[in-house]
C-alpha cells in the first residue's frame, strides 16, 4: 500500500455516532469582536465538548474576555497564551492541546449559525474525512456591503467537488490533520488553503455541508481591503499557488494598458470597457443578489464594483510576486 493510502486508512477510523468534538481556533486583539462570537457558539444547537483557543500575544483585553466568559459558559474553555504564534502555528497548538479526535475550526471574528456544529456533525460519514461549511457575509457599514460583494462567493457558484474550505467553517479529524501534517506554519496567509491541498493529495475524502454557516465581515476600508488583498496574493507566491490565474490577471491588465496607449483609443476603448464589464460579471452578479434596498442605493453599489474589482487586482499583483521573491529566496 502507498504511503499516500496509509494515510487516508489510518485518517478513516471508525466514526462514533455520537462523538466529542473540540472546537479550536486562535485569537490576536479580539476583544471587539468576541462577545458576538461567543454569543452565537453558546447558542449552538449541538455544543462542542470544549473550546480551545489560542492567542498569539493579544494586548488588549481578549484573554480576559475568554476567561470572563468561560466562568460561566456551557462548554470548557482552554486559553493557551503563546505570543507571537502565527495562526498556523495557533492552530496547530489548539488541536496538539485539543482531548477529542474531531475537531471543528473557526475563527474569532465570525458569527456561527445557531445549526454550524449540527450540520458539520451530521455529514460526518464513515466514508468522510473533512467535512468543507460555508461562510455568509455579515455588514455593519456599507464599505462591509461592498466589499463582501467582490470577497464572497454565492452558494450556487460552489462546485462541492472541488471546493476547499476555509478553516473559519470546517471540521476534520485529528487523523485527518495528521495526514496532511498539519497547517503549514511557514506561511502566514492562506494556510488553509495549502491545509487542504495537503489533504487532498493524502487521499483523504471530502463533503460540503452548505448549511453549515459561519458569517463574517469584510474589512471596512479601502486600505485594510487593498492589505488584505495584498496579503492574500503574498501567500499565493509563498506557496506557489495559481500561479496560471495570477499571469492571466497581469496579461489582461497588460492588454487594457497596451489598448489604452494604442494609436486609436477612441475605437478600442469601448471594447475594453466591455471586456471589463464581463471580466467584472460574477461581482455584478453577486452585488445584485446582496443588493440593498432601494434604486439609489443599489445603483451605487452597482457602480463602485469595477473599482473594487480593480483595487483587489492591482493590490494582487503587487502582492504576488513579493511572495514570488520569497519563495525563492527560502528556498
Amino acid at each position: 500500500m502507498s504511503g499516500r493510502a496509509d494515510r487516508a486508512t489510518v485518517a478513516r477510523r471508525r466514526w462514533n455516532s455520537t462523538p466529542q468534538v473540540s472546537l479550536v481556533m486562535t485569537v490576536l486583539n479580539e476583544e471587539h469582536g468576541l462577545p458576538a462570537f461567543l454569543e452565537s457558539l453558546s447558542a449552538q444547537t449541538l455544543l462542542p465538548d470544549e473550546l480551545v483557543v489560542v492567542d498569539g500575544g493579544s494586548t488588549d483585553e481578549t484573554v480576559s474576555v475568554l476567561e470572563s466568559w468561560g466562568t460561566t459558559a456551557p462548554v470548557k474553555l482552554t486559553v493557551i497564551e503563546a505570543a507571537g504564534a502565527n495562526i498556523s502555528e495557533g492552530r496547530n497548538l489548539a488541536i496538539e492541546r485539543a482531548q477529542h479526535e474531531v475537531i471543528a475550526v473557526t475563527d474569532a471574528g465570525t458569527c456561527l449559525d445557531a445549526g454550524w456544529l449540527e450540520a458539520l456533525v451530521a455529514a460526518k460519514r464513515d466514508d468522510v474525512d473533512v467535512v468543507a461549511g460555508f461562510f455568509e457575509p455579515m455588514w455593519n457599514s456599507w464599505n462591509e456591503r461592498l466589499f463582501a460583494t467582490v470577497l464572497m462567493p454565492l452558494r450556487d457558484e460552489i462546485d462541492p467537488a472541488t471546493f476547499l474550505p476555509s478553516s473559519r467553517s470546517l471540521l476534520v479529524t485529528r487523523d485527518a490533520w495528521r495526514a496532511a501534517s498539519g497547517y503549514p506554519e511557514w506561511l502566514d496567509y492562506c494556510e488553509d488553503l495549502v491545509f487542504d491541498l495537503a489533504m487532498k493529495r493524502a487521499g483523504l475524502r471530502f463533503v460540503f455541508e452548505p448549511g453549515a454557516i459561519a458569517r463574517w465581515s469584510a474589512r471596512d476600508g479601502w486600505r485594510a481591503y487593498a492589505k488584505q488583498y495584498y496579503r492574500y496574493a503574498r501567500g499565493d507566491g509563498k506557496s506557489g499557488l495559481w500561479p496560471r490565474r495570477h499571469a492571466l490577471r497581469y496579461a489582461t491588465y497588460a492588454a487594457g494598458a497596451a489598448g489604452v496607449l494604442a494609436p486609436f483609443p477612441a475605437m478600442i476603448r469601448p471594447l475594453l470597457v466591455l471586456g471589463f464589464l464581463g471580466y467584472s460579471a460574477k461581482f455584478f452578479r453577486r452585488a445584485w443578489r446582496r443588493r440593498p434596498p432601494g434604486r439609489c442605493a443599489t445603483l451605487r453599489l452597482l457602480v463602485a464594483v469595477p473599482v473594487v474589482v480593480a483595487a483587489g487586482d492591482l493590490a494582487k499583483m503587487a502582492g504576488y510576486p513579493a511572495g514570488v521573491v520569497w519563495r525563492c529566496r527560502s528556498r
